[in-house]
């Protein structure tokens, strides 16, 4: 799935902003665009990188001092943002992003590809919490998901289609 979904990124020009990591499902996907032509920024911590982790063939990599440089760095850069199944590091990021949007400090749509129901605990837990009062129904709405990834950038791009004018194409995710 993370081949595909950077195929079809490549087949539609949308550039890839990411950690910079040349392993896991990311390293995928970049190697992908990559291999077709396509536009990678990767964003990494100078501690990262002197682990040798990161991918040296990408187009742009940006070093950050933390952590949090590099989430606010690729927040800043990216149009949209895709999860895809990870560990607890997806989960922090994708935390942190819903936490961004929901204070308005950024304005994006959070895409879930829930390769075979990976994501769907997640999900119920979410309603859970929806049921519980924890926050409204709206705030669970701000994640879109689905298993196919056409499918998914297809409703990353309707929601950018009725966001502010600056964010109306699918560019970067």
């Amino acid at each position: 799935m993370a081949a595909k979904l950077g195929n079809l990124m490549a087949e539609r020009n949308i550039e890839l902003v990411y950690g910079g990591g040349k392993i896991g499902l990311m390293g995928i996907i970049a190697d992908t665009l990559l291999a077709k032509g396509g536009s990678v920024t990767g964003v990494i911590p100078d501690f990262l990188k002197v682990k040798e982790v990161y991918h040296d063939k990408i187009n742009q990599l940006i070093v950050v001092q933390s952590m949090h440089e590099r989430k606010k760095m690729m927040a800043e850069l990216s149009d949209a943002f895709v999860v895809l199944p990870g560990g607890y590091g997806t989960l922090e990021e994708l935390s942190e992003v819903i936490s961004w949007i929901q204070l308005g400090l950024i304005s994006a749509p959070i895409g879930i590809l829930n390769v075979d129901g990976f994501f769907d605990h997640l999900f119920l837990q979410l309603d859970v919490m929806v049921e519980e009062g924890f926050f409204d129904a709206t705030s669970r709405e701000l994640l879109i998901q689905s298993s196919d990834p056409a499918v998914l950038l297809e409703m990353l791009n309707e929601r950018l289609a009725h966001a502010p004018s600056e964010k109306r194409n699918l560019k970067r995710s």
